[in-house]
């Protein structure tokens, strides 16, 4: 049976922290994402829940910090109205950074152009985009009656969960058609979210948007993945070594049920669906790699044990 993994972010000096990932490797772990600072280093790891309590006494030997960070292993969309000045950029991006240090990869998405909510989703494609992530937030403003009767056209189409921030604190949920959670005291303003009622307001947001992603984890325990995706990760890392050429932040972005292959689909789509496993099978065995809407990268969701029959 896998051992169950609890994700962890480590701060610390660079010096030596190359033990901890080799610990990491030797207990079974995996490194998610690797970020140097000059003589400081932040790891973002999934551990064997069973010895957490290892990487933990070495990180304090070395002075470092280890700190759980359940949103690891997400890819959230941060949605806004339109890209206009009135909608970015103080508070979405003020809700991406506070998701970003729970450990979630976070994407801003501005819909529409210029004429804002009556054409925006208008056409399929951001929408689709949307729910080519975990979940999503939707950063709705100030406005009571622009909450609850105008942008819930926004949530429609969109599958994944959606979560939505706004200004007043009196709402529901059960006011927004189509969203699953509301959450207030976080409207429009033109200045960064630092004043202690509203840093509450995004420690509120952080909890509700843990709340519903702990509740798909259980979903997918029901029925677990042929493969886990971080270690669909380390195979990339191991047999397509053009990935360490990419660019761009996290080259290979963990969700929940997959991964987002930040190479261009053309040219590597069937070395990811070549990918070998122990086991003797590929990865095309187990999931479906197609072109993601996102540029044109390589988008991996991976099929249930009872979709295939076998985990890897």
């Amino acid at each position: 049976m896998a051992a169950i993994l609890e994700p962890y972010i480590y701060e610390g000096g660079v010096h030596k922290h190359s033990l901890i990932t080799e610990l990491l490797e030797d207990l079974g772990g995996y490194l998610i994402q690797k970020v140097p600072a000059a003589t400081e280093v932040t790891l973002v790891m999934l551990i064997p829940r069973g010895d957490v309590h290892l990487i933990e006494e070495l990180g304090t030997k070395l002075l470092g910090k280890l700190t759980r960070a359940p949103l690891t292993g997400t890819e959230i969309a941060v949605v806004s109205p339109t890209l206009a000045s009135h909608h970015l950029p103080h508070s979405a991006c003020d809700v991406a950074e506070y998701l970003r240090r729970g450990g979630a990869n976070t994407n801003m998405l501005g819909l529409a152009r210029g004429m804002g909510r009556r054409v925006s989703l208008s056409d399929n494609y951001e929408r689709k985009l949307i729910n080519e992530h975990d979940l999503a937030v939707f950063s709705f403003g100030t406005f009571s009656d622009c909450i609850k009767n105008k942008k819930p056209k926004l949530l429609e189409g969109v599958i994944v969960p959606k979560i939505v921030t706004g200004g007043p604190r009196d709402l529901k949920t059960e006011d927004i058609a189509n969203a699953d959670m509301y959450v207030g005291g976080i409207g429009r303003v033109a200045h960064r979210l630092r004043k202690s009622g509203e840093l509450d307001s995004l420690d509120g947001m952080n909890e509700k948007v843990i709340e519903v992603v702990e509740k798909m984890r259980e979903d997918l325990a029901k029925d677990p993945l042929a493969v886990l995706p971080a270690r669909v990760m380390k195979e990339i890392h191991e047999q397509i070594p053009e990935i360490f050429n990419v660019l761009s932040p996290a080259p290979v972005t963990l969700q929940l049920d997959g991964l987002r292959v930040k190479l261009p689909y053309e040219q590597f789509h069937e070395k990811v669906e070549k990918l070998e496993f122990d086991e003797g099978v590929r990865l095309s065995d187990m999931a479906a790699i197609t072109l993601s809407k996102m540029k044109n990268y390589i988008l991996v969701k991976i099929k249930r044990e009872s979709e295939v029959g076998f985990t890897a």
